[in-house]
């Protein structure tokens, strides 16, 4: 499994355009095909800060949505509305800390 973080920067006035951009797709992608698991998170201090953290079955299925028209579509208008460069960055789990 491939976890994949990307931390967005948006300009102030967009923050709304954005988060509605998100609800109109965000079943979309998260049904895509090898998508497990997906959240948005808001910075707590920094209201346009956003972050995805998404779950993907392999790095295959992760670049098959890249490429995919939906990507495309949803990154085309969401990549307008950035006041700063996107973090972005996979990682895989190597352990989970229980109890």
């Amino acid at each position: 499994m491939l976890v994949r973080i990307v931390r967005m920067t948006f300009q102030p006035e967009f923050v709304d355009a954005f988060l509605e951009n998100f609800e109109i797709h965000k079943k979309s992608i998260r049904n895509f095909p090898g998508c497990l698991h997906l959240e948005l998170w808001q910075d707590e201090n920094q209201k346009n800060i956003f972050t995805t953290y998404s779950h993907w079955e392999s790095e295959e299925q992760l670049n098959q949505y890249r490429d995919s028209e939906l990507f495309k579509s949803v990154w085309t208008f969401t990549k307008a509305l950035f006041e700063d460069k996107p973090i972005a960055f996979s990682s895989k789990i190597l352990q989970e800390v229980k109890n």
